[in-house]
């Protein structure tokens, strides 16, 4: 969810338990996730790295991590901290079934600080599930109505007619009853709250116990979760220090709205190092964040944020934020901020905001969102531009600015090592029994400066015999970028018609099933879909996920038979419950998508 609170000025919401909460708090304002979807972010927040670091960013992700991380709640429970988890874990890792046992003392649907021994020190988290996109947008409203609207107190429900929409939706009845959805959501979740603040009172703890409260990322709405704007990445961030631990208290609090405030840039990778400076357990130097609460509490200048493959959606961006301006990077600008998502799709609004589009009806706001491409880069003011609606990127005003914004997200990418740069099935090529974070740490293996190189000519003034030097590179990662940028230059040439024929032969997969999609994009139907209808009988799932994607976008040209799309769905549907890799149940999405789409 969003800062969608009366604490935080929104007078539609119905949230008294946290109100109440917050007058007694610290809330911040300038709380960020480190990336808008769940599991690349709770990654981030169980093991203070980025996401992008330890090549963890795409959902969901089958890496390891390297072999010296372990997750902050670990060294907590080392320390002899009683350590639970109330249902949700997903944190994108391999082997998370044994990281979860070396986590948590009690880990479930019943965990609790209650289960501990008497007066041992504890570490509880709580996942709220009520506001998920499942609740806000994906189930049929039936059963929205049944498992969570029945839920609020006085049975009074938010009315659609009232609801403040923002400018990036249509003024529909959908939108207006979708909206109202999503406020009633966080009314029961605002209660259930309550009712855990209130067994911190029966236990007499609330003066011994620090309380956060925060959400995974932005609102689980369209525009919301999978984008870099602050829909998708402000989140609130109240948390009550008790005045026996007044002294772990961050400087420069103000009061304001009947609470006390905070206005420093506070990131995901912050928490861990500042959980364990509240608990005076040793930070390693390792993790990549800084504590923004305890004895020595670090104020940064920006925050970092990424997008990657979500489910089947294969794309990439990152953006930088200050206390102003929100830069966006988008690598992959021939793709839309909003393209078909099998999971997302479900949502009532989405598929309006999705007609309304190809109908002409949006209008400029709402095509911030559903255009069918990104601009290459972003820069918005939100000072004056909360929504993020006017991209400045061009103002010749404001390009100081921008020169700033791009030197910290290139600096950012070079300290942290992002590998998000290398598609994920030539990731899995260069492992050695290690990570990929260890990957990103060997040049011989990650030639970060070349392959960003190659990365940022995309949709830039690049003539075109450099995109086609870099298709002839030695390194896939450079090739790969380089098709993306042959396509992203326009129309094809003679020329580069001819050489993105050339790497349907290329060894590497990732590159391949590249140029196949940029020769479909492009009208060249046989000998491309053959490439792709080939990769789809492999045996690689990463490989297969890319392919089928492919074809999915390009079905119109492609044009598969139905046979052999059904194969791959029942493949799919079959490897689900028998493979550990969590891919399948993507390349079902995108095979069900494909099979749809084909019926028509």
């Amino acid at each position: 969810m969003s800062a969608n609170l009366g604490c935080y000025g929104d007078s539609f919401a119905s949230t008294p338990h946290l109100d109440r909460f917050a007058s007694e708090s610290i809330r911040f304002t300038q709380a960020y996730a480190s990336a808008p979807v769940c599991s690349p972010a709770r990654c981030c927040l169980i093991t203070g790295m980025y996401a992008t670091s330890l090549g963890t960013q795409r959902l969901r992700s089958h890496f390891s991590l390297p072999e010296h991380c372990k997750p902050f709640p670990e060294l907590l429970r080392s320390s002899g901290y009683f350590t639970s988890n109330n249902v949700k874990t997903d944190y994108n890792i391999q082997d998370e079934r044994q990281h979860i046992q070396a986590m948590w003392s009690q880990n479930g649907p019943h965990a609790h600080w209650r289960q501990r021994k008497s007066k041992q020190p504890f570490f509880a988290v709580f996942n709220l599930m009520t506001t998920h996109q499942s609740r806000t947008s994906v189930w049929p409203h039936a059963k929205f109505e049944r498992e969570v609207a029945a839920q609020i107190s006085d049975g009074i429900q938010h009315p659609p007619a009232d609801v403040p929409l923002p400018p990036y939706y249509p003024d529909t009845p959908t939108a207006r009853r979708e909206m109202a959805r999503y406020y009633d959501c966080i009314r029961v979740m605002d209660q259930q709250v309550g009712q855990l603040l209130r067994e911190l009172d029966e236990d007499d703890l609330a003066e011994e116990t620090i309380v956060f409260f925060f959400s995974d990322h932005g609102m689980g709405m369209p525009r919301g979760k999978r984008l870099l704007h602050d829909s998708g990445m402000h989140v609130p961030l109240i948390i009550r220090i008790p005045e026996k631990f007044k002294p772990l208290k961050p400087g420069d609090v103000q009061r304001h709205n009947k609470s006390d405030v905070q206005n420093q840039m506070i990131s995901f990778v912050d928490f861990a190092p500042s959980v364990l400076a509240c608990t005076e357990v040793e930070t390693p130097a390792w993790m990549q964040g800084q504590p923004f609460i305890g004895p020595n509490p670090i104020r940064r200048e920006y925050v970092y944020g990424a997008r990657d493959r979500v489910d089947e959606v294969d794309d990439l961006s990152r953006s930088v934020r200050d206390h102003r301006y929100l830069y966006i990077r988008n690598y992959m600008p021939h793709r839309s901020w909003m393209p078909p998502e099998w999971y997302s799709d479900h949502s009532a609004l989405r598929r309006e905001i999705a007609t309304l589009r190809d109908a002409k009806r949006l209008n400029s706001n709402q095509l911030t969102f559903a255009a069918d491409q990104k601009p290459v880069e972003e820069l918005y003011d939100t000072s004056v531009d909360r929504f993020q609606l006017n991209n400045l990127a061009k103002d010749p005003r404001v390009s100081d600015v921008l020169q700033r914004m791009r030197s910290a997200h290139k600096k950012w990418v070079f300290e942290t090592r992002d590998i998000g740069f290398l598609p994920e099935s030539i990731v899995w090529d260069r492992l050695r029994h290690d990570s990929p974070w260890d990957v990103a740490q060997d040049h011989d293996r990650y030639a970060l400066d070349h392959t960003l190189l190659t990365a940022q000519s995309v949709g830039r003034e690049s003539t075109l015999a450099e995109h086609i030097t870099r298709c002839q590179a030695a390194d896939p990662a450079v090739r790969f970028w380089g098709v993306v940028g042959l396509r992203c230059q326009g129309e094809l040439t003679t020329s580069s018609r001819s050489l993105l024929l050339d790497l349907l032969n290329d060894p590497v997969a990732a590159v391949r099933i590249e140029a196949a999609s940029a020769l479909l994009s492009a009208g060249e139907s046989q000998s491309a879909t053959n490439v792709l209808l080939s990769e789809i009988r492999g045996d690689n799932v990463d490989v297969i996920l890319r392919a089928i994607r492919a074809l999915q976008l390009n079905f119109k040209t492609a044009r598969p038979d139905r046979e052999t799309v059904q194969a791959v769905l029942d493949r799919a549907t079959e490897k689900e419950t028998t493979s550990s890799h969590p891919c399948w149940m993507f390349v079902r999405f995108s095979a069900d998508a494909l099979r749809n789409h084909l019926k028509q």
